[in-house]
C-alpha cells in the first residue's frame, strides 16, 4: 500500500516508440501515412457494405463490424502517437491514460472475437449450406456482434476496474508507446496480486479461444479446398484463405505473445516491437486484405464510382 509520504501519480509521460532524435521524423510520417490508409481504407468498406445490396450478407455485416473495430481502435492508438510526435513532452493525464486503456482493451477484445465469428460464419457456409440461411439469420448475426462487444466491454470492465484500484508512485515514465497493461503495473507501488490473477485468465479466454476458433475452422476449410479437383479452384481458394490465416496470425500471434506471458522489464523493448503488429500493422492491412483480394468488394466500389460519376455529369 501507498504510505503517506508518497506523492500520487497524476499525469504520466510515454517513453515513445524509440528516443532517438533522428527516427522522430520518419516515424511520424509513417504513422501518419497508415492512419490515413487505416480510415480510409475501414470507412470505404463501412460505406460500401452500407450502401450496396449485394453485399448484405452475414460475412460482409460481419466484415463492417470488423472495418468499425479497426478504425476505432487504431485511432484510439495513432492518434495520440501523432500528437506526441509534435509536442515537446509526450505527457498523458491519469484519466486519459485510463480512458485510453478501456478503449484499447474494450477494441482489441472484440477484434480477436469478431475475427472467430468470421471464420465460424465461413466454416457454416462451407460444410452447412443448405442451412445456412438458417443458422446465419439477421437475428443469429446481431446477436453474434452483440456478444462480440460484450465480450469487449466485460474484459476493458473488469482490466480498466482492477487498474483504478493499483496506486501509482514510482517513476512515472511508461515505458511503451500507450497506456497498456503491464507498463502501467511496472510503476506501481500498491499490490497488483489482483492484476495478475485477472489478467492471465481474461487473456486466456480472450486471446486462446477466439485463436482456436480461428484455427479450427481454416484447417477445416484447407482440408475441404484440398479436396478441390479443380487446380485453378484449388489455388484461388488458398489464395484467399491464405491471406485471411496471415493477418489473424499476426494478430492473434503478437497479442499472445504480449499478454500470455509473465510481466518482463527485461522483454519490455520486444514488447513494443509486437504490439506494433496489432495495434498499427493489422488494421491497414484488413481493410486490403478483404477489399483488393475481394471480387463482390471490387464489384461494389466500382458501380459506386459510376454511380457517382453519372449524377455528376447528369449535374452538369
Amino acid at each position: 500500500m501507498a504510505t503517506g509520504n508518497q506523492s500520487i501519480v497524476t499525469e504520466f509521460i510515454l517513453a515513445g516508440l524509440t528516443e532517438k532524435p533522428e527516427l522522430q521524423l520518419p516515424l511520424f510520417l509513417f504513422l501518419l501515412g497508415v492512419y490515413v490508409v487505416t480510415v480510409i481504407g475501414n470507412l470505404v468498406m463501412i460505406t460500401l457494405i452500407a450502401l450496396s445490396s449485394h453485399l448484405h450478407t452475414p460475412m460482409y455485416y460481419f466484415l463492417s463490424s470488423l472495418s468499425f473495430i479497426d478504425l476505432c481502435y487504431s485511432t484510439v492508438i495513432i492518434s495520440k502517437m501523432l500528437v506526441n510526435f509534435v509536442t515537446e513532452k509526450n505527457a498523458i493525464s491519469y484519466p486519459e491514460c485510463m480512458t485510453q486503456l478501456y478503449f484499447f482493451i474494450f477494441f482489441i477484445i472484440s477484434e480477436g472475437h469478431i475475427l472467430a465469428v468470421m471464420a465460424y460464419d465461413r466454416y457454416d457456409a462451407i460444410f452447412k449450406p443448405l442451412l445456412y440461411n438458417v443458422t446465419m439469420s439477421y437475428q443469429v448475426c446481431s446477436w453474434l456482434v452483440v456478444e462480440v462487444y460484450m465480450m469487449g466491454f466485460i474484459g476493458a470492465t473488469a482490466h480498466t476496474s482492477c487498474m483504478l484500484r493499483v496506486v501509482f508512485c514510482k517513476d512515472k515514465i511508461i515505458n511503451h508507446y500507450f497506456c497498456d497493461l503491464f507498463p502501467l503495473l511496472e510503476l506501481s507501488c500498491s499490490s497488483t496480486y489482483i492484476n495478475e490473477l485477472v489478467l492471465p485468465c481474461l487473456s486466456a479466454f480472450n486471446i486462446l479461444a477466439p485463436t482456436l476458433a480461428i484455427f479450427g475452422s481454416y484447417v477445416s476449410v484447407i482440408a475441404s479446398i484440398l479436396r478441390i479437383h479443380s487446380t485453378e479452384g484449388r489455388s484461388k481458394a488458398f489464395s484467399t484463405c491464405s491471406s485471411r490465416i496471415l493477418a489473424v496470425t499476426i494478430f492473434c500471434g503478437s497479442a499472445a505473445f504480449m499478454y500470455l506471458q509473465p510481466s518482463n522489464v527485461s522483454l519490455m523493448e520486444q514488447s513494443k516491437v509486437f504490439s506494433v503488429f496489432y495495434t498499427i500493422i493489422v488494421p491497414v492491412l484488413n481493410p486490403l486484405i478483404y477489399s483488393l483480394r475481394n471480387k463482390d468488394v471490387k464489384v461494389a466500389l466500382n458501380k459506386l464510382i459510376e454511380k457517382r460519376l453519372f449524377c455528376f455529369s447528369k449535374d452538369l
